[in-house]
């Protein structure tokens, strides 16, 4: 058995993650914010508010204190929401622990400065360590099955990508490396953003071929993001870019993809959050990315339509017709 891990992060990502770990032979350390969820997880031996009924092995502990999990190993997963990322990642340098390895499985941006995570991460870090990002249209809840799903990591090194690949990959979870960090973290962010979009066109009744207008063009918006931000173009046709955008804007099990359903039947913004009871990182991805594209002049028509929607009050109906009735121009500039 190998040195053991910690996933910082007891939501149903991180749940399901720490289980991968577990099953594959991996002492594995739970960490959640909340004691008495943790305590609960502890003494039924599983999660039941995000996974129920599905049991933890023995190789897979519970525990409140990061300091105490952090005496114990010194590679990390963290599996948190966006907005608490950077107090997760200064709650690990505040235990002054040795920490070898730094993975995280969080997407989304920074709220409020619209930062890539591995930029927080790097601003919090005086010395950093090896760090990368896994990323992949994966659910919870089908990974906790142990259903067949792949992912990428991309890491600052190789070696980091190749190493936490072995610790994840078994028969029924196949891990692919990449050298894009940039990438791989703007294709899980907008994603949720582009799934809300869909969403609000099935909400109207709009169908098919209108969800997969949105879904060909949110690609095209989301490569446009990436490469400007430095992020290589081939990334959106992989996994974290076309693979997480396919599944995230079609299947119900996306909470942004309901949330849009749910906006686009009528429900307010709070009614519709209320009722999914769980992040939807896309809400606040919408704004931080409407920000970043006027920053750089970025035409991205579908994330302002959201935007407008989430934001300005525009009405669901108002901003399709408004995607619409943009002018005619080439799919693909000559």
């Amino acid at each position: 058995m190998s040195r053991p891990i910690a996933v910082l992060g007891a939501g149903s990502w991180g749940t399901a993650l720490a289980l991968v770990l577990a099953r594959n032979g991996h002492n594995v350390y739970l960490w959640g914010h909340n004691s008495e969820h943790v305590e609960q997880m502890a003494q039924q031996r599983c999660n039941q508010r995000y996974l129920p009924g599905v049991l933890f092995p023995d190789t897979l502990h519970l525990n409140h204190s990061i300091s105490q999990i952090l005496a114990l190993t010194s590679r990390i997963l963290i599996a948190v929401p966006s907005h608490a990322f950077r107090e997760v990642v200064q709650a690990i340098i505040a235990t002054g622990c040795s920490i070898s390895h730094c993975v995280w499985a969080t997407k989304g941006f920074e709220s409020g400065s619209g930062k890539l995570l591995h930029t927080v991460f790097l601003e919090e870090m005086d010395k950093p360590f090896p760090y990368g990002v896994i990323s992949g249209p994966t659910f919870a809840a089908e990974v906790a099955a142990g259903l067949p799903t792949a992912v990428t990591i991309a890491a600052s090194d190789q070696a980091t990508a190749e190493s936490f690949a072995q610790l994840f990959h078994n028969e029924n979870f196949r891990v692919y490396t990449s050298p894009d960090m940039t990438g791989v973290e703007v294709g899980g962010a907008l994603k949720n953003v582009f799934a809300i979009a869909a969403g609000i066109s099935d909400g109207l009744g709009f169908g098919a071929n209108a969800r997969a207008a949105l879904v060909t063009r949110g690609i095209a918006e989301m490569a446009r993001f990436g490469v400007i931000l430095g992020g290589a173009r081939e990334t959106f046709m992989g996994l974290s870019g076309i693979g997480d955008l396919l599944m995230t804007c079609t299947d119900d099990q996306s909470r942004n993809r309901r949330f849009g359903l749910a906006l686009g039947r009528g429900e307010t913004i709070q009614t519709a959050i209320t009722h999914i009871d769980q992040v939807v990182e896309g809400y606040q991805a919408a704004l931080e990315a409407h920000r970043c594209a006027s920053k750089y002049g970025l035409d991205m028509p579908i994330i302002e339509q959201v935007y407008q929607v989430l934001y300005c009050a525009r009405k669901p109906v108002d901003a399709v017709s408004q995607l619409l009735g943009r002018e005619q121009k080439a799919e693909i500039p000559s």
